[in-house]
C-alpha cells in the first residue's frame, strides 16, 4: 500500500465530500474511486508473497506514475492507491475552480452546481459547441486517467517489456465521507486480502 502518514492526516482532515453528485456532472469536478486493470488481468505489476507486494519494473512504474499525477495534473490530488499484481486502486480527487475549470484550490474539494437540469443542458449543449472549437476537454477524469495509462505504457515500449492496459477503467463517485471511509479502508486492506479479491484470477476459476 503506497501513503505516508503526512498523506494519510491531510486525507482524514481535509477531503470531506459535503454533497451528492448528480448522475449527469461531465466528471470535470469531485471525488472518484478508480479501478485500472491489465489487458486480460494478467499479473504484469508484480505478485504478492507473505502479505507483502512485490512490484515488478512496469509495477515500480506504474506506483511511481501514480505518485506524480498532481505533478502533470495540478488540479487533482491522489490522496491514496495501491499497487496491485493486475490492476490499480485510486482515490482520485479534481478540483474545480466553480466553474467546471481545473483550479488550484486545495482547501475543499468543490462541485459543480447547477440550478436545475435545463441548466446543465443548456451548458453542456454549449460546451459541444466549444469542443468543437477548442479540441477535447483535457481536465476532467479520463484526460488524467489517459495521461497516467500513456507513461506506464511508453516505460514498457521504452524497455522492450510486453505490456497492454485494459482499454477501459472503472469509476466509482465517491458521494459523501462514509464511502469515502470504507473506500479508503478497502484500499488499504487490499494487498492482505489478495486471496479473496474478485480480481484474483484464481477465484474468478472457482463455481460462484
Amino acid at each position: 500500500m503506497i501513503i505516508e502518514q503526512e498523506q494519510m492526516d491531510r486525507f482524514q482532515n481535509k477531503y470531506r465530500i459535503p454533497t451528492t453528485r448528480v448522475a449527469w456532472h461531465d466528471y470535470k469536478g469531485g471525488a472518484y474511486f478508480v479501478t485500472i486493470c491489465t489487458a486480460e488481468r494478467t499479473h504484469d505489476f508484480g505478485e504478492i508473497s507473505n502479505g507483502q507486494m512485490l512490484l515488478s519494473p512496469v509495477g515500480i512504474c506504474a506506483q511511481e506514475r501514480a505518485q506524480n499525477i498532481s505533478v502533470h495534473f495540478p488540479h487533482v490530488d491522489v490522496p491514496l492507491f495501491v499497487v496491485m499484481p493486475n490492476h490499480i486502486h485510486l482515490i482520485v480527487i479534481i478540483h474545480t475552480d466553480g466553474n467546471g475549470t481545473g483550479g488550484n484550490d486545495r482547501n475543499n474539494v468543490k462541485t459543480q452546481n447547477f440550478a436545475s437540469l435545463h441548466h446543465h443542458e443548456s451548458q453542456r449543449n454549449q460546451q459541444q459547441r466549444q469542443q468543437n472549437k477548442f479540441g477535447p476537454q483535457s481536465q476532467n477524469l479520463a484526460s488524467v486517467i489517459r495521461g497516467f495509462k500513456i507513461g506506464v505504457t511508453k516505460f514498457s515500449h521504452q524497455n522492450n517489456i510486453p505490456f497492454e492496459w485494459q482499454p477501459r477503467f472503472h469509476d466509482r463517485i465517491i458521494r459523501n465521507q462514509e464511502e469515502m471511509n470504507r473506500i479508503a479502508q478497502y484500499i488499504e486492506e487490499n494487498v492482505a486480502r489478495w486471496d479473496f479479491d474478485k480480481l484474483n484470477p484464481i477465484n474468478n476459476n472457482q463455481t460462484n
